[in-house]
């Protein structure tokens, strides 16, 4: 019988170490899969954040495109506002007491500029003016003048257009950035 006991206890001892080897192994793959859990949670939760500040990143850049946007839109606004009431004071300064002095300086530069002059065309609510300060060249109304003059030469072949308005468009693009510092100010 001791024998049996002791084949027994050899048995128990060995079914002891199986199982004790067994749950070494088990708890070896519990730590590598909790291991592996925990690094896949990393990686994603790495990802995410970077997909995070991806997105804030565009956001930022939308919300500063929109702004620049908008500053721009105002600015553009602003300016063609500044440029409407130019306008408007143009088409009126032909009424003012001082046109005159104007108009004559605009016909002298004309002249200046072209020398071999035939004619002169002003509007015809302005023709009157130029006719007592222009001699040596005909003076013609053009309803498409106004608030200047336009010299012709060479049989309307070649001339000159002078006037306020067309002096304004010339300096537009120079104006804008001084028109816009002034409109931020």
């Amino acid at each position: 019988m001791a024998l049996d006991k002791l084949l027994e206890n050899e048995a128990h001892s060995e079914i002891e170490r199986i199982r004790a080897e067994a749950r070494g192994r088990a708890e070896k793959i519990v730590a590598d899969a909790r291991e592996r859990a925990q690094s896949l949670l990393d990686s994603r939760q790495r990802a995410l954040e970077t997909q995070h500040q991806a997105g804030l990143v565009r956001a930022r850049s939308a919300a500063d495109l929109e702004l620049n946007a908008s500053r721009l839109a105002a600015s553009e606004a602003g300016v063609n506002q500044v440029y409407q009431m130019v306008d408007e004071y143009l088409a009126g300064i032909t009424s003012a007491p001082e046109y005159g002095n104007i108009l004559s300086r605009l016909i002298q530069e004309g002249l200046e500029a072209v020398p071999d002059a035939e004619a002169i065309e002003l509007n015809p609510a302005e023709a009157h003016i130029a006719r007592h300060m222009v001699t040596g060249v005909e003076v013609r109304e053009n309803p498409a003048i106004k608030g200047g003059v336009r010299v012709v030469a060479r049989g309307g072949k070649s001339g000159i257009n002078n006037t306020l308005s067309g002096r304004l468009e010339r300096v537009k693009a120079d104006l804008a950035p001084q028109i816009n510092r002034l409109l931020t100010e």
